[in-house]
């Protein structure tokens, strides 16, 4: 199985338009874009019923009470946990692309619905914990939002993109699926997948 997602290279960075966070000179932060990428895939299995695609960052920090904080840092070496930014599962057999901005083409307060969309059924990706909290941003986020790393963490972040080739055409997942839920449902069911992984980071001197 091969994929491809225009404009993000292995183990290259992610273009800027990509990013929910972009660097600010003054804020250290601004929204991005925050546009999902054309992405592609082709050699399939010929008895595939239907894709899931999944993006995420495993080297979130597992305490982020640093996070963003003036005259803190985040070390390399603290302990990471994986952060799902899209989830999309029953994606029919038929559909072998997304284009740019199919998912996403800016940033939502609040976040995008989830649940059935044309092709695929939308999970809740993990910004809903990241602005827990914050009034004007708080809520339920589904679809695609992109990198927006702590611009203090010292570690270099890798977005992994993988197109999983199921042999069901419904995975039956709860509404409101999150990323482990997706993962547990695959187990046994995937005839191939495929993975592109770019590097994204907001701290200047990693840039």
């Amino acid at each position: 199985m091969r994929l491809t997602i225009k404009g993000i290279e292995d183990d290259k960075p992610i273009p800027e338009r990509f990013a929910f966070g972009i660097p600010d000179p003054k804020e250290h932060m601004t929204f991005g874009a925050n546009m999902s990428p054309d992405i592609r895939w082709t050699d399939f299995p010929k008895d595939t019923k239907s894709f899931a695609l999944v993006m995420k960052d495993p080297d979130v920090p597992g305490d982020a009470s640093d996070a963003n904080q003036d005259g803190k840092t985040i070390p390399a070496d603290l302990p990471r946990v994986d952060f799902f930014h899209w989830l999309l599962a029953d994606i029919p057999s038929g559909v072998h692309f997304l284009v740019e901005g199919e998912d996403s083409d800016e940033v939502v307060a609040k976040g995008k619905p989830y649940g059935p969309v044309e092709v695929g059924v939308r999970g809740v990706n993990n910004f809903t914990e990241f602005m827990a909290g914050n009034p004007d941003m708080e809520g339920k986020y589904g679809g695609y939002d992109g990198p927006c790393p702590p611009w203090n963490d010292e570690r270099m972040h890798h977005y992994e993109f993988t197109v999983y080739a199921l042999d069901v055409t419904s995975l039956d997942l709860p509404e409101g699926f999150r990323g482990q839920d997706l993962l547990a449902a695959m187990q046994g069911h995937v005839l191939d997948q495929a993975s592109i992984t770019g590097t994204y980071t907001l701290n200047p001197a990693l840039r």
